[in-house]
């Protein structure tokens, strides 16, 4: 783990990040404030779909990954992800080579980076998009963090894609957070071919199987215009 030089950040709540209020079903995991670093205008725009995944993806898991993220940056949609190594940081390049917009939702708090590796994209993504974070600088870094923050994921995207994941992979939060929002939660097809056992239970709960990219958008709100990046005090 790598501590930044630069903390400085926005405080806002979920109704600033959303431009809407809470319902009671999204109050009971939401974090009661925010820390933001970038140049994304609030409140966010959308439509937008987490793509979470392994760690430790397959060469093919990261191709899909980055394959499905440029084609919904080809159709408007605001990339969110949460800049862990594997699926999370194919997502965010590839929406940034596309030319779209991506935004980061963080286990530590803003002035930390992890995994290590990722210190640079973390940087770029606090200039030019958006780093989100639910825990304030300076404070300890556990395990359950990554839960919390996978949450807060499902919470602010309107439909939640799992592209690889083991049993026991952490995205696991965040496609049953999203069933119990209440929010699309898609399987990409290819997972359907490993030897895991979770898919099972979550197409009996109401996600679908996805086999093209742009089906997503079939299930997505009316896109709001991305505007011009400006900076946040």
């Amino acid at each position: 783990m790598v501590t930044l030089g630069d903390t400085s950040f926005a405080k806002i709540s979920l109704k600033d990040l959303l431009g809407r209020p809470l319902n009671d079903i999204e109050q009971k995991n939401a974090p009661e404030a925010l820390y933001i670093k970038g140049k994304i205008a609030l409140p966010l725009p959308g439509p937008r779909v987490s793509i979470v995944g392994s760690r430790k993806a397959s060469p093919n898991g990261l191709a899909d990954s980055r394959m499905i993220a440029s084609k919904l940056v080809s159709n408007n949609v605001l990339i969110v992800s949460g800049l862990a190594e594997g699926i999370d940081t194919s997502a965010h390049i590839a929406a940034i080579r596309k030319g779209g917009q991506t935004v980061a939702v963080l286990g530590t708090p803003l002035d930390k980076s992890f995994p290590a590796k990722n210190f640079e994209l973390q940087q770029k993504m606090m200039r030019e998009y958006m780093a989100i974070s639910q825990f304030e600088v300076g404070e300890a870094v556990k395990p359950k963090n990554f839960v919390m923050r996978n949450r807060t994921m499902a919470l602010i995207s309107d439909a939640t894609i799992i592209v690889e994941a083991s049993d026991r992979s952490g995205s696991l939060h965040q496609g049953w957070e999203a069933i119990r929002l209440g929010r699309p939660l898609f399987i990409w097809n290819s997972i359907l071919k490993h030897n895991v056992k979770w898919y099972k239970d979550m197409i009996e709960h109401g996600a679908l199987v996805l086999e093209d990219p742009t089906d997503v958008l079939e299930v997505l709100p009316t896109s709001s215009p991305i505007e011009p990046v400006q900076l946040l005090s």
